[in-house]
């Protein structure tokens, strides 16, 4: 897996985090370790995206505090909490706050990897998806009015005599604007199009009649 992402260790216990830290490392993926979760917070905004992997007992703040921080500032990279025997009850409120997953100690290290790498799949899938979403808004951005009109009304399904006859215009001007639309949005055809308008969240707009 190319270094792109990496997987964050933070646990107070020195040889428990060098061990999971060798462990990741072993596996070919890029490894970056903090002995708490403050420790963490305060670097995050200068980390590579990724998932963590954190205890949930830890001094100054544990690992249930970290997940409901990172979630209240709407940071929802995956995280895998690591248990202890007696900790099932905090590994469930883990999970109610939206961990990825949770390990008890001691924990499979094919399983523990294998949910990393599914962890860092869905992290790099999101991030994907983030960036289209922004290119498209910013496409968006270039259409004028009646491009945007004519845009909601194609991906409403709309045909474009009934697109015309909603805005009061020729089926010929509506070609044009179709055309427009295409060619600014970069799209190839129709469905490219409307898959376009789902990720950047315009799939569910009305088409609103009105003069441009």
């Amino acid at each position: 897996m190319p270094f792109d992402t990496v997987v964050h260790v933070i646990d107070d216990d020195d040889a428990a985090r060098d061990s999971l830290s060798f462990l990741l490392f072993s596996a070919q993926l890029e490894v970056r370790s903090y002995e708490t979760a403050l420790q963490f917070l305060t670097a995050i905004k200068t980390v590579p995206p990724g998932c963590v992997i954190t205890d949930v007992r830890m001094p100054e703040m544990s690992g249930i505090e970290l997940l409901r921080r990172l979630r209240e500032s709407g940071n929802e990279c995956p995280v895998l909490v690591i248990t202890g025997h007696a900790d099932i009850p905090l590994a469930v409120e883990a999970m109610k706050l939206g961990a990825a997953d949770f390990f008890e100690k001691p924990y499979d290290d094919d399983a523990l990897l294998t949910a990393v790498r599914a962890a860092l799949d869905r992290q790099k899938g999101a991030g994907k998806k983030n960036a289209d979403r922004a290119a498209f808004n910013e496409r968006l951005a270039t259409l004028s009015n009646r491009e945007r009109q004519v845009l909601e009304g194609l991906v409403a399904g709309k045909p474009n005599k009934i697109i015309a006859f909603d805005y009061g215009i020729s089926h010929r001007t509506v070609e044009i604007y179709r055309a427009n639309v295409m060619t600014k949005m970069q799209a190839s055809s129709l469905s490219e199009l409307v898959r376009m308008a789902m990720i950047a969240g315009i799939l569910d707009d009305a088409v609103k009649p009105n003069a441009s």
